[in-house]
């Protein structure tokens, strides 16, 4: 797969998707600059960041719903950039549902069949299919007042599908649902996904969202691509400042370089495998550590240590996330809530261990 880079270098020519240097300005402000992306056929790809990165932007211009100041849209190999959204083929879902409330669960997955005038049997043939799709064939003949948040967005997902269309959008469709439906949802949507092998674009805010759905992940900032790979990839080895403290919990500390593979933090000395990112040995370098890469017992692969102080305990259920000072910065580590290991109280004096492959030194960014 072909990853983005904001220099608007060219993609991949059998790509399903093919955005092209796209460019978009609201008057004098820019909000998104040299974005350049190459979709594979049945790929789902959600384009994270945080509000205002020109992420929801960007879903529409490729739905048709804003022009590009500059650059081209390819879907299945035709320049559909001054073509409308009905003519692009393109299902779109919105945080809002948009579900008609005039009329029943059926008529609204069927309002998008009846529009291209499918035959009635056709039609009525393709919302059945739909509605066992997404597991709600009992509501045909409700209305969606009589819907619930989680039964609303299932109803918008299946009436955007109806229509097979060649790209699903999904522009943060689960924000506005509570926590328990939000991951419930986001796995029926990803399987009704994989079911019908549809190209799909997904919106959020929310990195588990991105995190958990994506074969790609695009972090956005700033109008740009910082980062594009697969979820394991964003998070383990971040490019940047940005998509490394964006993307998941994360300690940024200061250090020297002393040599390619070794740093001091605070006067005391680490190891790295992943090299100082273009510092010069006697720099002042930033470095990043993941709270779950750290602990209290040394292990095999843990052969870096840093002498702290505990400065707050907080408790999170299943874990308790410690801060802890080290010199005059600071830095948290997580640990599982076991009822016979309990926590360091405040005050305390311990050793921390982590891996050199765990030590991250992050490029100055311009």
């Amino acid at each position: 797969m072909l990853g983005i880079c904001s220099s608007g270098a060219s993609t991949n020519s059998m790509a399903y998707l093919d955005l092209k240097d796209l460019h978009k300005a609201f008057g004098a402000a820019r909000v998104v600059s040299d974005f350049t992306l190459a979709v594979e056929r049945g790929e789902f790809v959600s384009f994270l960041g945080p509000s205002g990165c020109g992420k929801t932007t960007v879903l529409r211009m490729i739905g048709g719903f804003e022009t590009p100041s500059s650059g081209r849209i390819l879907i299945d190999g035709q320049d559909v950039t001054a073509l409308t959204p009905a003519r692009r083929k393109v299902g779109m879902v919105f945080q809002a549902y948009a579900l008609f409330p005039n009329l029943t669960v059926a008529e609204n997955v069927a309002f998008g069949l009846k529009v291209a005038r499918e035959p009635a049997s056709q039609t009525a043939r393709r919302v059945d299919e739909m509605l066992e799709l997404i597991k709600l064939p009992q509501l045909k003949d409700r209305y969606p007042y009589q819907l619930s948040g989680g039964q609303q967005q299932r109803v918008a997902l299946a009436r955007a599908l109806a229509v097979r269309p060649k790209i699903l959008l999904l522009d943060e469709p689960l924000s506005a649902l509570d926590a328990k439906i939000r991951v419930s949802l986001r796995e029926e949507i990803r399987a009704v996904q994989r079911e019908l092998g549809i190209t799909t674009v997904f919106v959020t805010h929310d990195q588990e969202e991105a995190l958990s759905m994506s074969d790609r992940v695009v972090v956005m900032h700033n109008g740009r691509a910082d980062q594009v790979g697969a979820p394991f990839e964003i998070y383990n080895a971040p490019k940047t400042r940005f998509v490394a403290s964006f993307v998941g919990t994360l300690n940024l500390l200061e250090g020297v370089a002393l040599a390619p593979d070794r740093l001091t933090i605070e006067g005391q000395g680490i190891t790295t495998t992943r090299g100082l990112a273009g510092a010069a040995v006697g720099a002042t370098v930033s470095l990043a550590l993941r709270p779950e890469a750290i602990g209290p017992l040394p292990t095999p692969e843990r052969t870096n240590k840093l002498e702290a102080t505990v400065v707050d305990v907080g408790f999170q259920g299943a874990l308790v996330r410690v801060k802890v000072a080290v010199g005059r910065q600071s830095l948290t580590y997580v640990t599982f809530n076991a009822p016979n290991s309990p926590p360091p109280e405040r005050g305390t004096a311990l050793t921390l261990w982590f891996g050199p492959d765990d030590v991250l030194v992050l490029a100055d960014e311009a």
